[in-house]
């Protein structure tokens, strides 16, 4: 009977502590998933040449976009959509991105209703040299783009050089996207 004794308190403190434990790890969880940059994941596509595409244009455009017009400058490539509320949180540093001629910005139009794209670039101004409509998404998905905005570099051999998921914001646009571009303008790497 003794040893029954000696036992339980160990016993005890097993299962007092598992608790603790478990909600240690579910915290270790939580505070990870709030403070990971799911902006940075890796893409699949970094270094490699960006997939072959040849989109028409959007309504009230004459000029669509292919993999051709990625050769030959450093660019940028954002995919977004009319319907994408984070897409229009981006649009003002776009239109000051565009406007500063730092870097040439092309759009891919996400399977949008062509009258609302076009609006969406009425209302909040077009950063673009050339926009593409992605009807279908398939261009999209060989980009590897799963939610919108993302924005991808450019380099001048038409390589992705970088990609950002979701809406950027000045902090990453100037620690993270304009440094890359500068350096890749200057014919340095990634």
């Amino acid at each position: 009977m003794r040893a029954d004794i000696s036992r339980s308190p160990t016993k005890l403190s097993w299962f007092a502590l598992a608790p603790l434990v478990f909600f240690a790890l579910i915290g270790g969880l939580l505070y990870w998933g709030l403070f990971n940059r799911t902006d940075r994941l890796p893409s699949p596509l970094i270094g490699k040449p960006a997939p072959q595409f040849h989109l028409p244009p959007i309504e009230g455009r004459t000029d669509g976009l292919s993999t051709a017009d990625l050769i030959g400058q450093v660019s940028i490539v954002n995919v977004w959509a009319s319907w994408c509320v984070p897409c229009r949180v981006e649009m003002p540093l776009l239109n000051e991105l565009a406007e500063s001629n730092e870097v040439t910005i092309f759009g891919i139009n996400y399977k949008d209703n062509a009258k609302e794209a076009l609006a969406f670039l009425e209302e909040l101004g077009d950063p673009y040299t050339k926009v593409g409509a992605d009807r279908t998404g398939r261009v999209a998905i060989e980009w590897g783009v799963y939610g919108l905005p993302e924005t991808f570099v450019i380099d001048a051999e038409g390589r992705i050089a970088y990609k950002h998921i979701g809406p950027f914001n000045r902090h990453s646009l100037e620690a993270d996207i304009l440094p890359l571009v500068q350096r890749l303008q200057a014919g340095g790497g990634t």
